[in-house]
């Protein structure tokens, strides 16, 4: 009885979109764990790479915080929409 309450509370249309917001950000948050747990060079899950030490792995460093997306927007205009914000900010419109 009281499952179908909680039921009949949390799962209305107007929830999606909390459901929605928070499953991307859980989403985001396991994606950057699992980046950090695979590709980080200072993490070491295994034993043998523990056991190396402190590593002066420049290259392997660079690569992993130049990553695609950052190189992607590295040359971009800091704005999100462009086209809007030269209409109203220009005066040659």
């Amino acid at each position: 009885m009281a499952s179908s309450a909680a039921l009949k509370r949390w799962l209305r249309p107007e929830v999606y979109p909390l459901f929605a917001a928070v499953g991307v950000a859980v989403g985001i948050c396991g994606m950057q764990l699992v980046r950090n747990i695979c590709t980080n060079p200072e993490v070491r899950v295994n034993k043998e790479n523990r056991a190396a030490g402190i590593l002066d792995n420049h290259v392997e460093g660079e690569k992993y915080s130049q990553h695609a997306l950052r190189k992607y927007v590295r040359n971009k205009s800091p704005e999100i929409m462009p086209s809007i914000n030269g209409f109203f900010s220009d005066p040659k419109y």
